[in-house]
This record gives structure tokens, C-alpha cells and sequence, in this order.
């Protein structure tokens, strides 16, 4: 199995989803630049965090007109595996490869903290190791990690089970206080209807090894892999 994980100007997380690929989970991974065009080599598709063209216009905005934006469109819209971590969901948003949109975070501060979320679906490729309410500790790092959809949208989100994780209390509550940046419904991920396409704000590739403070981020990439692994033998 072979990720990808694309750099543009200003990311950040680049090197550290490498890391968490290539050395902790085991995987083959290439980094990609962001005028690369061509993907085809790539079983997954990770859009790491950071501050892609300095954030500049929206959070993803400019990004989301890079060159290899449009291979990455068409990887995902044939089933390919794609992660949008922080930065990268934000412009996955701006793609429209997920609903919704990301506003300034409520207390207009960045938040670089962990957190903890509750799984709300782990019937996903992003999700597979992980038990259906148990709570994770990962860290957030971001200014506008607000998720917004309009009434309908986030109807439709809820009724497809695309929430992946919601910000929680230690014990699983789903509360305003467990909300670090006013995201509706508390969301802090989700996937798209065909489920290949996940966006968190949270940083996994950050919380891959204990030495970090947390491997719990690990099962993301875990799932990743077993999900392709699985998808090849069928």
C-alpha cells in the first residue's frame, strides 16, 4: 500500500504524517509536491495541516487551485482514500469534496490543545479500529476550525452518519464546554456520503506514539491501511 501526502507552500504537518505513515504504521509513502499532476502511483491521499499560501483570501482557498488538486478530485470521485487533516480539510471544504464551510473559530483565538472527541461511526476507513462512543485524546492546532453547514446540509450530515468524531468530555459528553471552537453539532470530523473522504481538525499524525502524549491518533492511519489491504485481496 502507497500514501501520498501532498505539500504545498506553508504546510507544516508534511514531515509528520510521513513520519507517522512510513515509520510508525509501516506503510509506503511518498511526500508530493503541489504542482504534481499525475497520482496514479497512490493507494491513499493525505492533505496534511499547516498554512497552505499563508491562509491567505480563506483558510484553503488558494490551495484549493493548486495543480494537483484536480488529480486529487478525480482520486477521490473513483473511490481513492482521502484525508484532509486541519489545513487539508479546510480545503477539502473549499474543493467541495465535503459539505460545509469553516468560519473563524467562536472565541476568534488560536486553540493548540488537546482535546478529547467521541467516535460517532467507526464503520469507515478512517475509523475501523476504534470502538463506536469511545473517546480519544488528540491535539487540535488551528484559528478557523469552526464547522458551519447550513440547516439542510448538517440535516442531511447527520441522517448519512458522516459525523466521524464530536468534541466531548473525557467521559463522552457532547457539551458546549467540550467545544473548543463552536463547530456545529460539536463536529470535528466527518466523511462524505460515499465514505472516502474524511476531514478532521484534529492532528493524528501528532498523536501517533506515546512520546507524543497520546497514540490514539494512531487508529486512523491504522484503519487506512487495513481497509486498503482488505480492498485488495477482495
Amino acid at each position: 500500500m502507497k500514501f501520498g501526502v501532498v505539500v504545498f507552500p506553508g504546510s507544516s504537518s508534511d514531515a509528520d504524517c510521513y513520519h507517522a505513515i512510513r515509520n510508525v504504521v509501516g506503510a509506503e509513502c511518498d511526500l508530493l509536491w503541489h504542482q504534481a499532476t499525475d497520482v496514479s502511483d497512490y493507494d491513499a491521499l493525505i492533505l496534511p495541516g499547516g498554512f497552505s499560501y499563508g491562509n491567505y483570501l480563506r483558510a484553503g482557498a488558494i490551495a484549493r487551485l493548486s495543480p494537483i488538486m484536480g488529480a486529487v478530485e478525480e482520486f477521490a470521485r473513483a473511490g481513492g482514500l482521502v484525508l484532509g487533516i486541519c489545513n487539508g480539510f479546510q480545503i477539502l471544504l473549499e474543493a467541495g469534496l465535503l459539505p460545509g464551510a469553516m468560519l473563524p473559530n467562536s472565541g476568534l483565538s488560536f486553540r493548540c490543545e488537546f482535546v478529547s472527541v467521541r467516535v460517532e461511526n467507526n464503520g469507515t476507513p478512517f475509523s475501523s479500529v476504534y470502538r463506536s462512543g469511545q473517546v480519544l485524546r488528540l491535539p487540535i492546532a488551528h484559528d478557523d476550525g469552526n464547522y458551519y453547514a447550513d440547516p439542510e446540509t448538517l440535516a442531511d450530515i447527520e441522517a448519512n452518519e458522516q459525523v466521524l468524531l464530536r468534541y466531548a468530555t473525557p467521559d463522552g459528553g457532547v457539551t458546549a464546554a467540550a467545544n473548543p471552537n463552536g463547530s456545529l453539532g460539536n463536529i470535528a470530523a466527518l466523511v462524505n456520503k460515499e465514505g472516502n473522504v474524511c476531514g478532521m481538525m484534529l492532528h493524528p499524525e501528532r498523536s501517533a506514539e506515546a512520546i507524543l502524549g497520546s497514540e490514539d491518533g494512531r487508529g486512523v492511519f491504522v484503519s487506512m491501511l487495513k481497509y486498503l489491504e482488505g480492498r485488495r485481496t477482495r
